[in-house]
């Protein structure tokens, strides 16, 4: 096998780097519109500010409901195919911004577009796992999550461009350009093998879909994942917004701590997901995450007042922290997604994972904005101890949540197999 530059995001010639390359293209897309989209709403199409916010919010939260049934579509289709025919819908419904002119019609694409998207994740997920098989996912998982964090930035790098000309063609190139990344992607994810489902001699009574949604211990667990995922939403909204108005740092720092973020997750995403590829030390993996994302938001709070030299040092070194838990949570909640599943339902399980994960980021900024931005230093505190908490807790829930598979599976098989857990 070809080793793998470090310096390089790329994994060695074969199956996983096709799929990255394959996320390299859709995620330039991605920094291109995400970077674009609101100038290109508000001052080429002319929708309110206001409007375009409402309109992505119902169009995230109806988005959801595609996560499970299309997470449980890839364990009965092949999900490479399946993915592939969903960017090929995502290219249309991207283009279709072409057409918006009016509220009604941002809604429409906006609500087919978000459906697209939280679909096209959960079958991404499946994807992932045939890809990587059991003991390669994690690391696939964190190895396209650095590819995507580089696409993103040089989209949005590209979108400069048409942002600086400001003018209705350069808006309509961004537009082209991002569903254009779609159809490349398509193309490449076709160079995969299939991976047909295997055949089955009788299907189960209960779906995949209901399985998953009716699993106590791994709703519990992806849930706890969910709510450290609320981090996400502490970096790309409050931080920005605490710099500029409790600190003395300037403006600019955003940019260099966003810059700090990308850079350190493209050079270690795949470092630090070594050693969560199953359910028990995946758990330790989450506790470490919860606890240094606590001293990052201590970090963060410790910032309040300071003048634009220390507070610019102290806001870099409390993202390269958190940038670590960060990378810790990341394939520690895959892992745990993955570990967790029955083995016959993981896309249905993935799908319900993505959900709880996108029901945190719909509640993320109207709760942390008001946490930190009106608690101050005492919001931060509390969200450092919800993060604790919930890292402290992960292991007891995952103890639970082996324990009940592992009675699935002797039940399963007729009580002629027996697991020990493994201590956490």
């Amino acid at each position: 096998m070809t080793p793998h530059p470090s310096w390089s995001p790329l994994p060695p010639p074969g199956r996983l780097r096709t799929l990255a390359l394959a996320t390299l293209a859709n995620t330039v897309g991605s920094g291109l519109w995400l970077a674009g989209a609101p100038l290109y709403l508000t001052r080429d199409v002319g929708l309110r500010p206001a409007s375009v916010g409402l309109g992505l919010t119902l169009a995230g939260l109806l988005g959801l409901t595609a996560a499970v049934p299309l997470g449980g579509l890839a364990d009965r289709r092949d999900p490479r195919t399946l993915r592939a025919l969903l960017q090929l819908l995502q290219a249309a419904v991207a283009g279709a911004y072409l057409l918006v002119g009016s509220f009604p019609a941002f809604l429409l694409v906006a609500v087919l577009d978000a459906l697209l998207t939280v679909g096209n994740l959960a079958v991404r997920a499946a994807l992932v796992a045939a890809v990587g098989g059991p003991e390669g996912r994690v690391t696939a998982f964190a190895t396209l999550r650095a590819v995507a964090n580089l696409g993103i930035a040089l989209g949005a790098g590209l979108a400069g461009f048409a942002l600086a000309a400001d003018t209705h063609v350069a808006y309509q190139v961004l537009v082209v350009g991002n569903a254009t990344t779609y159809l490349v992607s398509a193309a490449l994810l076709m160079r995969l093998p299939g991976y047909p489902p295997p055949a089955t001699p009788a299907r189960p009574a209960t779906s995949g879909r209901a399985r998953a949604l009716r699993d106590p211990p791994f709703l519990a667990v992806s849930g706890a994942s969910a709510v450290l995922a609320l981090h996400a939403t502490v970096l790309t909204l409050v931080v920005p917004l605490w710099t500029v108005s409790r600190t003395g740092a300037p403006p600019a720092v955003v940019s260099a701590v966003l810059l700090v973020n990308t850079s350190l997750t493209v050079l270690l995403a795949v470092r630090l997901a070594r050693g969560a590829d199953t359910a028990v030390p995946a758990a330790a993996a989450m506790r470490r995450a919860g606890l240094v994302l606590a001293v990052a938001m201590l970090l963060y709070a410790a910032t309040f007042g300071l003048p634009a030299g220390p507070a610019t040092g102290l806001l870099l070194l409390a993202t390269a922290v958190y940038t670590i838990g960060d990378l810790w949570h990341g394939p520690a909640g895959a892992g745990l997604a993955y570990g967790l599943a029955a083995p016959e339902s993981i896309g249905a399980y993935q799908g319900v994972d993505g959900l709880l994960a996108g029901l945190a980021r719909a509640v993320g900024p109207a709760l942390l904005t008001w946490a930190v931005l009106d608690g101050g230093v005492t919001g931060w505190c509390g969200v450092a101890a919800l993060f604790a908490a919930v890292g402290l807790l992960v292991p007891a829930l995952t103890r639970w949540a082996v324990a009940s598979r592992d009675r699935r599976a002797v039940s399963g098989s007729g009580g002629h197999a027996a697991h020990r857990p493994a201590p956490l």
